[in-house]
């Protein structure tokens, strides 16, 4: 078992997210009284993700649909584009054109413009 300790163990934290979640837990830092060190070693989204270089539409996609918390399968019958052309277009294999940007977009509550 642990020891207790006087000094609460967690000096620093890093956060990874959106641009607007990042700035509302900046507001609620500063409101409790946290101080806030900008760090320079940020990593970039392709280092984490080499495939957001090659095939951002596709990463995207499947970034939405796990959101939403749907399958393949269940984002086929919503938009009524076969499961295999969804999953060809996650993995960067079939580009996705406009109007079915926009069956993804509506089914997915986002912006059409983001596939292409």
């Amino acid at each position: 078992m642990l020891a207790p300790t006087k000094k609460h163990p967690t000096e620093s934290i890093r956060i990874i997210g959106s641009p607007e979640v990042i700035s509302r837990l900046r507001k609620y830092a500063l409101k409790v009284g946290a101080g806030i060190i900008e760090s320079s070693d940020s990593i970039p989204a392709p280092d984490i993700s080499p495939e957001l270089d090659t095939n951002p539409a596709g990463v995207y996609l499947r970034g939405i649909r796990l959101r939403e918390g749907l399958t393949q399968d269940a984002l086929a019958e919503l938009t009524g584009i076969s499961r295999s052309n969804i999953s060809a277009m996650e993995h960067g294999k079939r580009p996705i054109g406009k109007e079915t940007a926009k069956k993804l977009a509506t089914a997915l509550s986002c912006d059409y413009r983001r596939f292409l």
